[in-house]
């Protein structure tokens, strides 16, 4: 191969690289968030990480809002075009930046709203906590055979009642209680009329006619579902604010069982737990907390909000260690490497142990999983053999920061699992403003209680 081949070769070759680095870019840009948050002080960065050329290439144009003042370099900037060469402005004040990235001055990437706002700090969980919840109707968590003398039937999962269903009224009248049902389909049968239900489920309301059947075994007329009207079990608490005792636990939806319809809460609260023992996580089989509910002393709270983002409502008494307040931070400020978090494993006393953070995901809030961590503490794997049922809500503090929690487990890889950013906690919690609000729901992680047989 001669020297001009060669040279074209090389040529080729980077313009391939090139070619993939500008499509990595463009395909990041375009999942990423086309809103984001930084603090009074900080560089609007969002996390550009391009090869030098592609940095030269990169135009940026800043339209502050009036009255926000930025800087560049030292010197006072007001919105001209500017090329990134890995510095960005920085905000002085408060108020918003509109963004817009274009490549080489011409092809536009992504435009992008930055609202610059004061650092807020909060006091970092971690404590171990019973959660109470009593729902808006009768939650459907399974089916139980009706004895009669032709045989076991089923006379409400036959006429379309799912698992996973909320019973919401009963013969017209509104049901929060399980032997409050149990009655009513009693006397049904005993006047051998059906019972009229109402239920709820993601897509709609949904009107049910069922005959109940005389079971042998319990000498009562049943229609052979199991009910309950209540869900308790563990969590972590992750945050609390000192002025207003708001605070923010989970980090995921309480649902119902094992479906991921989201539970109305008619009322509930959180109180301090005790682990007393850890069922140890493996592939395919996550582990959990075993712990009790200490009620009249410790930590406890009201339960306002259920939603996609974990369980929010104020602290009525405050965790008895005294932590000091710690600075939130937002999605852009969250880098891949070694962090924290703040778990019970053991009574209550709280202990830090080391993960890694392997990616940030700040373009997937509607699924409320901005993180991916791994445990790398040897003396927690050795304790519950990675993330386990229970830990849910554990904060994720890095470099002194609150920067998200843990959510979810992976069930064939139980070191590693999904974290939720903090930064979408306080916009749920209410203690951010927030651009939009979303009732999804996840799938919930916590030992129901014994069902009701109806």
């Amino acid at each position: 191969m001669n020297a001009a081949s060669r040279k074209n070769t090389v040529r080729i070759i980077l313009s391939i690289f090139l070619l993939i680095s500008l499509f990595q870019a463009t395909l990041y840009y375009v999942q990423s968030p086309e809103e984001h948050k930084v603090v009074v002080g900080q560089e609007l960065k969002l996390g550009l990480d391009f090869p030098y050329k592609l940095q030269r290439a990169m135009k940026v144009i800043v339209i502050p809002e009036e009255g926000l003042v930025l800087s560049y370099k030292g010197a006072p900037f007001y919105g001209e075009e500017f090329k990134y060469e890995g510095e960005w402005p920085v905000a002085a004040t408060t108020g918003t930046v509109n963004v817009q990235l274009r490549i080489f001055g011409l092809i536009p990437v992504k435009k992008m709203v930055v609202n610059v706002v004061p650092q807020y700090e909060v006091v970092p969980g971690g404590q171990s906590i019973g959660v109470m919840l009593q729902s808006k109707g009768i939650l459907v968590v399974g089916y139980s055979p009706v004895k009669t003398a032709k045989g076991d039937i089923y006379p409400g999962k036959s006429t379309g009642i799912k698992v996973g269903d909320i019973i919401i009224a009963a013969n017209g009248k509104t049901v929060s209680e399980e032997e409050t049902m149990a009655d009513l389909i009693n006397v049904s049968g005993e006047k051998n009329k059906k019972v009229r239900l109402k239920v709820k489920r993601a897509d709609g309301i949904y009107d049910f006619s069922v005959k109940p059947e005389f079971c042998s075994q319990t000498q009562r007329y049943r229609i052979g579902l199991l009910i309950r009207d209540n869900t308790a079990g563990v969590g972590t608490l992750t945050f609390y604010d000192p002025k207003s005792k708001r605070y923010g636990a989970l980090g995921h939806v309480v649902s119902n069982g094992n479906s991921e319809q989201k539970i109305d809460i008619k009322n509930g609260k959180i109180v301090e737990s005790v682990v007393q023992g850890i069922e140890q996580g493996r592939k395919g089989k996550p582990g959990e907390k075993i712990g009790i509910f200490l009620h009249g002393e410790g930590l406890t709270g009201d339960i306002e909000k259920n939603t996609h983002y974990g369980i929010f409502g104020r602290l009525t008494t405050k965790p008895r260690e005294k932590i000091t307040p710690i600075p939130v931070a937002f999605a852009n400020q969250v880098k891949s490497g070694p962090a924290k978090i703040r778990t019970v494993v053991d009574g209550t006393s709280v202990e830090e142990f080391d993960i890694e953070i392997l990616r940030i995901m700040p373009h997937q809030k509607l699924s409320g999983k901005g993180l991916i961590i791994k445990i790398t503490d040897r003396q927690l794997l050795e304790k519950t053999g990675g993330i386990i049922q229970g830990m849910s809500g554990s904060p994720i503090l890095q470099d002194g920061k609150l920067v998200g929690a843990v959510t979810h487990v992976f069930i064939n890889e139980p070191t590693k699992g999904y974290g939720i950013l903090a930064e979408w906690m306080l916009e749920e919690c209410g203690l951010l403003d927030k651009k939009f609000d979303h009732n999804g729901s996840s799938v919930g992680c916590y030992p129901n209680l014994l069902p009701h047989v109806s």
